[in-house]
């Protein structure tokens, strides 16, 4: 393997930390941006460092955005009666391209998972719980959407906000969404057609 500058290679280094990128694909990425630097590389870079600078958390749903409350906790068009709760960040862009719910979201940061720590207390489950029993405010939670992803520990996490959420209806996606399967990777159809199917538990 030729030997190439140390920036270089921090640079290839960095690119394989992230998904889908293993160290030859992202040692080939590296390579066609440093030979389009002025078209790629340097606005990509700058785009970059202005994200990093802008983007924050949403004070309310936990969505990332320039702004907090994040643009769809602003939105006043939307239905801030129907709130659905999705593991993370991913989850609640893949719904938004769906294009398939117009309510509220609350992402949780994670799923519960005894073999890698995650308890209760490392989601925003409290959070949630606050935002449900405003209910008495007139403009309070009256559907809960459980958009957990369908693996063992969605399902785990589903489980316990059930027992958590008491007093509001809760809803959850239906089976369409393949088990084992992630939000973030599926197709709009599959969303569209597990969202129409939900139920109560």
């Amino acid at each position: 393997m030729p030997a190439i500058g140390s920036e270089i290679e921090r640079f290839i280094q960095l690119l394989s930390k992230l998904p889908g990128l293993g160290p030859r694909s992202a040692r080939r990425a590296a390579l066609a941006l440093l030979k389009k630097r002025d078209t790629l590389l340097e606005p990509l870079a700058e785009a970059m460092l202005a994200a990093a600078r802008a983007t924050r958390s949403c004070e309310i749903c936990g969505n990332l955005d320039s702004t907090s409350p994040c643009a769809i906790c602003s939105d006043s068009r939307r239905d801030s009666h129907v709130l659905c709760v999705v593991e993370d960040v991913a989850d609640l862009w893949a719904l938004e391209r769906a294009g398939v719910f117009r309510g509220r979201y609350h992402v949780l940061g994670g799923a519960l998972s005894a073999l890698d720590g995650v308890t209760p207390e490392k989601l925003n489950i409290a959070g949630l719980a606050e935002r449900v029993a405003q209910r008495g405010s007139g403009s309070g939670v009256d559907e809960v959407i459980l958009a957990m992803n369908a693996t063992v520990e969605g399902q785990t996490t589903a489980h316990y906000l059930m027992d958590v959420l008491t007093g509001v209806k809760v809803t959850r996606l239906a089976h369409g969404v393949p088990v084992g399967g992630e939000l973030d990777y599926l197709d709009e159809g599959t969303l569209s057609a597990a969202f129409k199917a939900r139920r109560a538990l």
